[in-house]
């Protein structure tokens, strides 16, 4: 296959695809990044969004055999912050000149459909920001309830197209179920993200290419990309983490593929690699999700370990990420960053 012709191609065939995450020299590699940034460049432009996570709750209900915070981690200290601890948290995140807001969780009714209706009006009652929930699998009627009280988004990542690798995964759930999911919250009218991640036990190549065209056929406003990293008292504590340069093809390839979709260097590409975050940049994303939780919680939400700048004071992660971004000639935005697809409709 001829590198050049592929990467210019309109649309790329599953086995471009595949031929594409193989890549190995890493002078095609290259060719591979420059092309995605390009993409980016067009349809993105050059500014960078912020979404400040706010984690508020490390219980859940679910067992999914790769998670940290999954049920039958009897070892993880527990913890939920009150609406008015996380109200103040997303005031301080606006203050901060961010304007996204990421409320996330593993899945913890103790929030039940009003609670989460009550923090969303509030927050939007006392901030400009676009409110991204974050959540798992709840139900459609609260689905509902929370794009009245002023949902804009929800994240809800499908980490595997393969429903054989997705049982195994997730004991209790199906993918059916998930992208049932994905496709209400998008009839209701939030902007939807989802995504994999690189280097699950058994996934192979076929299996990276499904999952970008399902970020495709879902019609996607986000696509998120990250690395696999083992956690600690999981069934998969002692597998091997996901390899970065892969997770960049991934990246620069459903950058080529999507085009105008927002796609975030993960937090945990960086806590893989320091540079991580700069070389998902450059390889076709434009958007950074700091992690904003307050002390003591920070620490607690421990989905995978060592995560990027857990230690560090979250009032000072915009002026760290400022620095970064300005660094490869890029700025942060001063905008919601809603979906680029909305942007267009409004130029049709």
């Amino acid at each position: 296959m001829n590198l050049c012709e592929i990467l210019h191609k309109e649309e790329l065939t599953k086995g471009e695809i595949i031929f594409l995450l193989n890549l190995s020299d890493k002078s095609d590699q290259q060719k591979l990044f420059d092309r995605a940034d390009e993409v980016r460049s067009i349809y993105c432009g050059e500014e960078v969004h912020l979404r400040g996570i706010i984690e508020f709750s490390n219980y859940c209900e679910q067992d999914c055999i790769y998670c940290g915070l999954r049920k039958s981690n009897y070892i993880l200290s527990r913890y939920r912050m009150t609406p008015e601890e996380i109200i103040e948290t997303a005031h301080v995140i606006s203050n901060l000149g961010i304007y996204t807001i990421v409320l996330q969780s593993g899945e913890d009714n103790y929030y039940d459909t009003d609670l989460i209706a009550y923090i969303i009006y509030q927050i939007k009652q006392n901030t400009n920001a676009a409110i991204t929930l974050s959540l798992g699998e709840r139900g459609f009627d609260e689905y509902r309830t929370w794009k009245i009280a002023g949902a804009d988004r929800y994240l809800l990542k499908h980490e595997t197209a393969s429903h054989k690798l997705y049982s195994v995964y997730h004991k209790k759930q199906k993918l059916e179920d998930r992208l049932s999911h994905l496709r209400f919250l998008k009839i209701i009218g939030y902007q939807i993200g989802s995504g994999n991640m690189i280097g699950l036990p058994m996934q192979t190549f076929e299996d990276i290419a499904d999952d970008i065209l399902l970020c495709k056929e879902l019609d996607l406003d986000m696509a998120a990309f990250g690395p696999f990293i083992p956690s600690p008292n999981t069934p998969y504590q002692n597998k091997s983490a996901g390899d970065v340069n892969l997770t960049l093809r991934s990246m620069a390839v459903a950058r080529i593929i999507l085009k105008n979709v927002h796609i975030p260097a993960t937090t945990a590409l960086a806590t893989l690699d320091d540079e991580g975050r700069i070389k998902g940049l450059n390889a076709g994303a434009n958007i950074v999700m700091p992690d904003l939780t307050p002390s003591p919680y920070r620490e607690q939400y421990q989905i995978y370990p060592g995560k990027k700048c857990i230690n560090d004071n979250p009032l000072s992660c915009k002026g760290c990420l400022q620095l970064q971004i300005e660094s490869i000639g890029r700025k942060i935005s001063n905008s919601r960053g809603d979906s680029l697809k909305l942007t267009e409709q409004v130029k049709d």
